[in-house]
């Protein structure tokens, strides 16, 4: 990372002080420091050699890194890297590969080898292990659609707004692209892992001459349209993804009752949300 590109432990040795003591020594050849030279490119016919080098970023005299070179190519943590800009334009069959060509002196020519490929078009999408949550949920919130041009930043974003939703593990939620060279499709497969999202609250005090007690319950994955249907009892119909709230407060002097319902897709085309409460205070 510091340019040092020969750099090699030539030695090393273990000696002991006593008996609770080891002395480590490590002998170190640094050689010679080197820099970036001349940075070309060969296969690139989608974009130019100059924006190509804008997104790279790595300059005639920096310091020679290959860790930056890769992450630049591949893996920037940012997003801001070659292989991002193919893969959100459908180019999922895409391969860069740097090579040095030229070493003089203290400089070094690198030759970047990009292979295109074609343009990949998603095929099926798959959803495994919503076992609760209905699929048409799920695909609401996905916005990788069969015969869409594949992009990565669809994938990054549909994972994001999985995760929002809080009925599935993040931590464990992975995405599997499955490509198809042949006839340049790719099917992908979402796997989810539920969790649980109900929510219950109680609170008990004391104050103003008398005892408060406040029990309320949440329902972040409720079903209305399977009210009527017993066998969705499990204890309560859900996996349509509206939110039901029950609440109740009670104290000496007064007592109030609520009901508050969400739907987040009113229609189911659209994420225009509709919430309906009622409520009886006495």
């Amino acid at each position: 990372e510091k340019g040092f590109r020969d750099a090699r432990i030539v030695a090393d040795s273990v000696s002991k002080l006593n008996d609770n003591r080891k002395l480590i020594g490590i002998r170190v050849d640094e050689g010679d420091k080197f820099y970036f030279r001349h940075i070309s490119w060969v296969g690139n016919t989608k974009y130019s050699a100059e924006e190509l080098n804008r997104i790279l970023n790595i300059n005639r005299g920096d310091v020679y890194n290959m860790q930056t070179l890769n992450a630049r190519l591949m893996m920037d943590a940012n997003g801001q890297d070659v292989s991002s800009l193919y893969l959100d334009d459908g180019y999922l069959f895409f391969n860069v590969n740097p090579k040095e060509i030229k070493i003089e002196g203290d400089s070094i020519d690198i030759e970047i080898r990009i292979y295109e490929g074609k343009q990949a078009r998603i095929n099926r999408v798959t959803l495994i292990g919503n076992t609760k949550t209905s699929d048409y949920v799920v695909m609401r919130e996905i916005r990788t659609k069969p015969g869409d041009l594949f992009r990565r930043s669809d994938i990054i974003r549909s994972q994001r707004e999985l995760a929002q939703l809080k009925y599935f593990n993040p931590e464990k939620m992975s995405v599997n692209p499955k490509p198809n060279a042949a006839d340049g499709t790719v099917d992908i497969e979402y796997n989810l892992v539920e969790k649980g999202s109900s929510q219950i609250e109680l609170q008990g005090g004391y104050g103003g001459g008398g005892f408060i007690g406040t029990l309320g319950l949440s329902f972040n994955n409720f079903s209305v349209r399977n009210i009527f249907n017993k066998d969705a009892y499990h204890p309560l119909p859900m996996g349509d993804g509206q939110k039901l709230s029950i609440r109740a407060q009670a104290s000496t002097f007064y007592q109030t009752y609520s009901l508050s319902l969400v739907e987040p897709w009113l229609g189911g085309k659209k994420p225009i949300q509709l919430s309906t409460s009622f409520s009886h205070t006495i």
